[in-house]
């Protein structure tokens, strides 16, 4: 199976301190990938690097054979396009409808003015509508978004995401602000839209999370890659490498227990 994600040697500095050092990795067509590690280990920065919501100081992105840091804004919007993110804040506009924020995943390809007005045909509605359906989401299809609780807010993030019929989903800490039985639904979920074949890269802190639904564990401490492989295989010393503290506090968090 081909790479959809191809990174090689990417670093990024803020101001002379390194958030990522010379990471280099593959994620396969339809592979669920959890990234683990603490929180300012470089997570987070490596999702923004690769849609370029974060500029890559070194380093070569592809993303389905596309030259992540050579675009322009064109290009760019275009990329954008094929790449969804599900942020761990939501990142929805509260005053607006559900279903007009799962609409905003279809911007990228309206026009500037087809955006403004919210010109959307009948065809993108029904595809809302369908995937609020398919997320639990139908009887709040036109609620306001600041209505909602955590899990209901990070579904329609989802609705959003989906509805770009996306190739690969980026999920910065999807379940951090949620309680277990949300946390589960949102991971049932994307491991369900992993195995329809759309690649998954998610941020976890929660390592049983990982191990549980993730295909492929990467373990990042301090801006490197210290673990990529197997969650089978990762064990409580390689775990007390990636968060170089007592492994056993970290082994906890499976959802919906």
């Amino acid at each position: 199976m081909s790479s959809l994600l191809e990174i090689h040697n990417l670093s990024k500095d803020y101001r002379g301190i390194s958030a990522l050092n010379d990471v280099s990795l593959a994620v396969k067509k339809g592979e669920f990938v959890a990234v683990i590690g603490r929180s300012g280990a470089g997570k987070s920065t490596l999702l923004r690097c690769i849609n370029r919501l974060v500029e890559p100081s070194s380093g070569r992105i592809r993303v389905d054979g596309i030259d992540v840091p050579g675009l322009g804004r064109r290009g760019l919007r275009s990329l954008r396009t094929r790449v969804g993110m599900i942020f761990q804040h939501y990142n929805l506009v509260p005053r607006l409808t559900v279903i007009e924020n799962v609409l905003h995943g279809r911007l990228g390809f309206k026009s500037t003015w087809e955006g403004m007005l919210g010109l959307y045909s009948e065809a993108e509605k029904r595809r809302a509508l369908d995937l609020l359906v398919q997320l639990g989401l139908e009887a709040q299809a036109h609620q306001r978004c600041d209505r909602l609780s955590g899990g209901q807010k990070q579904r329609v993030g989802i609705a959003r995401a989906l509805i770009q019929d996306p190739r690969l989903i980026l999920c910065d800490e999807p379940i951090a602000s949620l309680d277990p039985g949300s946390a589960k639904v949102i991971m049932d979920q994307l491991r369900r839209i992993a195995d329809q074949g759309i690649t998954i890269l998610i941020n976890l802190h929660q390592v049983e999370v990982a191990v549980k639904y993730a295909d492929r564990i990467i373990g990042i401490r301090a801006g490197r890659v210290e673990y990529d492989g197997s969650p089978k295989k990762l064990n409580k010393k390689t775990v007390a490498l990636i968060y170089g503290s007592d492994s056993e506090e970290l082994l906890v968090g499976e959802v919906g227990e």
